[in-house]
């Protein structure tokens, strides 16, 4: 019982810190960055994220432009922000969740109730892991893609600090949701039924096994009686008394 609360407690840690870090991957500026193979002289910098593209002069002086329809964005730019924001809402049901569910708190009813919250609380966590990871993928993926298209003469980005953020709390939302679900198990013991099955074949098998082979006594079958002087003193002895 310690141990999976311990672990319940770890498991809280990590999906929590993880959902955190989801959720700051959604305004961080640098998703993609600009690239800077074959420049020799760097005049201007550009960036961008899921809701604005800026430029950074020599000077340091940034201007942005928000992305002003969201309809006439790219595909896969409606896609990542979607999953991140079904991400960031999925971390945090799963969190509140999670404070229902552990045994170290004194809400949620019996055991079986909280491990079943637990359960719930660790699936939404897993799911917030994939949507991000998705998310981050995703928009890695369309920055790969052009950076090594020979075709593209466009100007080619790099991988931000963004991503590898997402990445990463991917990751723990993952494991930790993952250890949560897990942890749940003991508080499922063996059934009543089961154990006395179990204990039912060992005592027959018992039984049948200290017969020789070949002589296995039935289930049904009696012994013979025994017609001796003595069993027949005794019956007679215990009616006398009757």
């Amino acid at each position: 019982m310690t141990s999976s609360m311990f672990q319940e407690i770890f498991a809280f840690i990590l999906s929590t810190l993880g959902w955190v870090l989801v959720s700051s991957t959604l305004p961080t500026d640098y998703w993609k960055v600009s690239s800077l193979d074959g420049t020799v002289i760097t005049t201007a910098t550009y960036w961008s994220n899921l809701w604005k593209t800026c430029v950074t002069d020599s000077t340091g002086v940034s201007n942005c432009k928000d992305f002003a329809s969201m309809l006439a964005l790219d595909g896969y730019i409606q896609a990542c922000r979607g999953l991140m924001i079904a991400a960031i809402c999925l971390g945090f049901f799963g969190s509140i969740s999670a404070l229902v569910g552990m045994k170290c708190t004194k809400i949620g009813g019996n055991d079986k109730n909280k491990a079943r919250i637990a359960c719930f609380a660790g699936g939404n966590f897993i799911l917030s892991g994939l949507c991000s990871l998705s998310a981050c993928s995703l928009y890695a993926h369309r920055i790969t893609t052009e950076f090594f298209d020979p075709m593209y003469i466009a100007q080619k980005y790099e991988l931000g600090a963004a991503l590898f953020i997402g990445w990463s709390g991917s990751v723990l939302c993952i494991l930790g949701g993952s250890m949560l679900c897990c942890s749940i198990t003991a508080s499922f013991p063996k059934s009543q039924s089961q154990v006395n099955y179990i204990y039912n074949g060992a005592v027959s098998h018992s039984h049948i096994s200290s017969y020789p082979r070949g002589q296995a006594k039935s289930a049904n079958q009696r012994p013979p009686p025994d017609y001796s002087s003595s069993s027949r003193t005794q019956h007679f002895d215990k009616n006398a008394y009757v």
